[in-house]
């Protein structure tokens, strides 16, 4: 049932931001030199890695470590990255993920294979054998502003708690969030 859901979803979504994907796509190009999407290998389902897409919100030559690990990730950003973060439009190449079965909508967020304090941490309450998603329990809770040790915590607290209720309740708390910009760092 959660498949079906999030393959609805993001077809519908898919037609929806269609336009303005485009227009992001244009915004990025415009405002910056290199790629429009960046493509990052992220951890999936049971450790297996997989590429994911993002709308690149970083400079070319930005080092390739979490945001929160940069000296000052600022420096790094695009004319237009910060507005694209905030707002969370930079994750709509992610829907690609979830029509292609690496990703859902609701899930731990996918972590770089580099975070490995998080993705043991995570394999040891078993975190790791959930699809990652696009949002979850971790990111209405504090996203950026919480240590791994939280996230691993609100993490395996959505793997027992799992429901379709529980991913609308998250969903519709996702949303709430990025109306008001809330959590993010960069």
């Amino acid at each position: 049932m959660k498949r079906l859901f999030d393959l609805l979803l993001a077809l519908i979504l898919c037609l929806i931001l269609a336009i303005p994907a485009i227009f992001i796509a244009f915004l990025v190009r415009f405002t910056s030199s290199g790629p429009i999407i960046y493509w990052s290998t992220r951890i999936g389902k049971n450790n297996v890695t997989f590429p994911m897409p993002k709308f690149r919100t970083m400079l070319t030559h930005t080092p390739v470590v979490a945001t929160h690990l940069l000296t000052n990730p600022d420096q790094f950003l695009t004319p237009i990255g910060s507005f694209l973060r905030k707002s969370s439009l930079d994750e709509i190449p992610q829907l690609w993920c979830i029509l292609n079965g690496d990703m859902s909508f609701v899930g731990p967020r996918p972590s770089l294979p580099s975070q490995t304090d998080l993705n043991t941490a995570r394999t040891e309450v078993s975190v790791h054998t959930l699809v990652p998603g696009l949002t979850g329990w971790a990111q209405v809770n504090g996203r950026d502003e919480i240590p791994n040790e939280q996230k691993v915590a609100f993490d395996a607290e959505y793997l027992q708690k799992q429901s379709f209720f529980f991913d609308l309740k998250i969903m519709c708390l996702t949303a709430w969030k990025v109306v008001k910009r809330d959590g993010v760092a960069h």
